[in-house]
């Protein structure tokens, strides 16, 4: 998903606002590192608890199946019994 977030003035500085959606989801608290990186800049949480795979999986699903993903109900197919049909 991509947002666009404006730029604005902190002090001498410039800064932008991080939606509280965001900040929940990455689990954001204090601080954030920043990484340059040629396509851009990238910032991770710093401290607390570490993102896991299973975690993004379960969030990634839950909001796909939120948002009516045709495939979010793809596990049930394994027991519809059509594995035993002669082919």
């Amino acid at each position: 998903m991509t947002r666009l977030l404006k730029v604005v003035r902190i002090g001498n500085s410039r800064g932008v606002r991080l939606p509280a959606a965001l900040l929940a989801k990455y689990r954001i608290g204090d601080k954030v590192s920043a990484e340059a990186r040629p396509e851009g800049i990238v910032l991770k949480p710093v401290g607390g608890e570490q993102l896991s795979w299973e975690g993004t999986f379960k969030d990634m699903a839950a909001e796909a199946a939120s948002s009516g993903d045709e495939f979010a109900d793809l596990d049930s197919t394994s027991t519809d019994g059509l594995d035993h049909l002669d082919r």
